[in-house]
């Protein structure tokens, strides 16, 4: 909808402090967009095809057509025919083709798919160096691992509506309270806990226990519960808390919408 692929249904959108659709042309003008895996004339160079592509840009973007090539690693490759390269190389082209037009903005879907470990680890080092540049960069992914290491702010979209919005650090900072505790007596320490007003669900585990804790539970509850253990002649050896990770804290919000429905 924010490119002017689809139509939106109502509502307002701006983009760079243009309305759209009113003013697409204006906001478009500043921004580089890959949708789906980029495409490309095979039997021409890389830097042929931006040529191509620069065209239809202001008079200025050809001159950008070699820093582009630099600024994502494919100036050695410029003059190879695009059919020689790697799934990789072709994403780097697409994003040296939105470099062309110095965007403020950049619209990545899907960046890293099919890209292997290493090309993966490219790409999230250059979106993160275009960021340090002063661009804003928009990805749509389901790999939120890679969304994790790579953005600020999520946004979940479930069948078109944005169900939940804001830092990555806000967000699983309303996960769940987990932690590892290493202890005598795992399976006493477990009665114990599930005796207590705690609201833990203890897990035994071969050298101590596993505790999930309610949503919003505060920190120090993990200091309590160490306490009541210790009080409770039980050795506890080691603490380790878990962070729940983007995957996990999206599988719980998306699973609880599916009961709701």
């Amino acid at each position: 909808m924010l490119l002017g692929l689809t139509s939106a249904d109502k509502g307002s959108m701006s983009i760079l402090g243009y309305s759209v659709p009113k003013h697409r042309d204006k906001a478009l003008a500043r921004v580089g967009a890959i949708v789906d895996e980029p495409r490309f004339h095979g039997h021409l160079t890389g830097r042929e095809n931006l040529e191509i592509l620069a065209t239809a840009r202001e008079h200025a973007a050809r001159s950008r057509i070699g820093e582009s090539l630099e600024r994502v690693g494919l100036t050695s490759r410029g003059n190879d025919r695009v059919s020689k390269y790697s799934m990789g190389m072709r994403q780097r082209l697409g994003v040296a083709a939105c470099l062309i037009g110095d965007p403020q903005l950049l619209i990545l879907d899907e960046p890293m798919n099919g890209l292997d470990p290493a090309g993966m680890q490219d790409m999230r080092e250059m979106i993160l160096s275009l960021v340090a540049e002063g661009r804003t960069v928009m990805l749509s992914s389901h790999l939120l691992d890679e969304i994790e290491r790579t953005c600020d702010a999520v946004a979940i979209v479930d069948r078109g509506t944005v169900i939940r919005q804001g830092s990555i650090s806000e967000l699983l900072a309303g996960a769940s309270l987990s932690f590892q505790l290493e202890c005598s007596e795992p399976e006493k320490a477990k009665n114990i806990l599930q005796a207590t007003n705690f609201g833990a669900v203890v897990d035994v585990q071969p050298n101590g226990i596993g505790v999930n804790l309610p949503t919003d539970t505060p920190k120090d509850v993990i200091a309590a519960i160490v306490r009541q253990l210790v009080n409770e002649d039980i050795s506890i050896y080691s603490v380790q808390r878990i962070q729940a990770s983007l995957e996990e804290w999206f599988l719980k919000v998306t699973s609880k919408l599916g009961e709701s429905a």
